[in-house]
């Protein structure tokens, strides 16, 4: 995908002081609208550069975060690097950290010091749990956040037979938060367009997951009368399927398909209502019919019907499915051995295609292209907010 129209972001200059996920997920996308992103690494590089999986020895989880960047190494011990970053910052329109709060006052990299002399910069700070309130300087990684917002107990109260909460490897919290950064950052470029003024924005993890559980925090201040109706998986031959009959005229073709005409007047079945008290029935009778079919001939047989059915695909089969080859949300970053594909934003410009840059930075690639041209100006030093220089091991979120 080529184009010659200029991205919506073109011309945007980022300094990216982020680590491990929610961070580098939100400049990434940044990166992908066009932003110029200039991601300050710790001497060696920063840590997920080894993380599994590696392809050619390199870290594909780190490429998929960091990919389309210019990577400048610095020591964080050194007052000198750190002075340089300070400089280049003025040239920047936003600032993206996710160091635990506080930490960015040590280095000298705060919003009140980048944005001395200049009302229009954009800084946002990501952490597990916004800058300020009690738990405000505490280490969260992406389960903590599951853990305390209620999502995983929520989780647990929609599954069958399960014990104890549930435990996951999708790092919704980063992700989320990652994502609501990425949304409030362009929100206040537009604040900078139209009035001149910049914007420091906070962005919690604990807020961001919280956010996403909106039917669950209605239920609990007002619950329902009933248990909440959950479309559940039925057997099919080869895997499961799941179907969603809910509504009148949906319901009609499923029982004309599964040739039970009776369904339609039986009092389980013939309101919405009764169909959300009587769903594990309902289901438990698509089952009889999908058991002795294939997954793929239940899909084609009730989608062909106008009801929403799918197949259950791996994430193999998912980023090979006709659907997201047909939108060409996979694209290729690197070359030759080292090559690997990751997702695209998952919207479409007509104009302007925005998809995931080629290229995963080496460690310090840029360094002398971007911080040679202000290392030659004398930037005065900034005196940490306990006398010490800031450290390169300085806590994330």
């Amino acid at each position: 995908m080529t184009s010659t129209t200029p991205k919506p972001l073109d011309g945007v200059r980022v300094l990216d002081l982020t680590r491990i996920i929610s961070g580098p997920y939100c400049t990434r996308l940044l990166a992908d609208c066009g932003a110029e992103v200039l991601k300050i690494e710790p001497a060696g590089g920063e840590h997920m550069r080894v993380k599994e999986p590696l392809r050619a020895g390199k870290s594909t989880y780190f490429g998929h975060f960091n990919a389309g960047k210019k990577s400048i190494e610095i020591d964080f011990r050194s007052e000198e690097d750190l002075g340089a970053i300070r400089k280049l910052a003025a040239s920047c329109d936003v600032v993206v950290e996710n160091f635990r709060p506080g930490v960015v006052q040590d280095l000298g990299l705060d919003f009140l010091t980048l944005s001395a002399g200049r009302k229009d910069l954009v800084y946002c700070s990501i952490s597990g749990f916004g800058q300020t309130g009690p738990r405000s300087r505490h280490p969260a990684y992406a389960p903590i956040l599951h853990a305390l917002s209620g999502h995983d107990l929520a989780a647990m109260t929609y599954a069958e037979d399960v014990g104890k909460p549930f435990r996951t490897g999708i790092w919704y919290a980063d992700l989320i938060g990652g994502l609501f950064a990425f949304s409030a950052i362009q929100t206040a470029l537009i604040g900078q367009l139209r009035h001149g003024t910049g914007q420091y924005i906070d962005v919690a993890l604990m807020d961001s997951m919280i956010n996403l559980l909106v039917l669950e925090m209605q239920e609990v201040q007002t619950p329902s009368s009933f248990d909440r109706w959950l479309a559940t998986p039925v057997k099919a031959s080869d895997g499961h399927v799941i179907a969603v009959p809910i509504t009148g005229r949906i319901f009609e073709r499923l029982a004309d398909l599964l040739d039970h005409p009776e369904w339609k007047d039986d009092a389980r079945f013939n309101t919405q209502l009764e169909r959300e008290r009587n769903w594990p029935v309902l289901m438990a009778l698509v089952e009889d019919w999908t058991k002795v079919r294939t997954a793929a001939e239940c899909e084609i047989a009730l989608m062909g019907a106008g009801i929403p059915c799918a197949r259950y695909q791996t994430v193999a089969e998912a980023i090979k499915d006709e659907q997201v080859t047909a939108r060409e949300l996979m694209t290729d970053v690197g070359t030759g051995p080292e090559a690997f594909k990751v997702a695209n934003l998952p919207f479409l410009f007509a104009g302007a295609p925005l998809p995931v840059g080629s290229h995963v930075p080496a460690v310090g690639e840029h360094t002398g292209a971007v911080l040679d041209p202000v290392r030659g100006t004398a930037v005065p030093g900034v005196t940490t907010a306990n006398g010490a220089k800031g450290s390169q091991e300085a806590s994330h979120v």
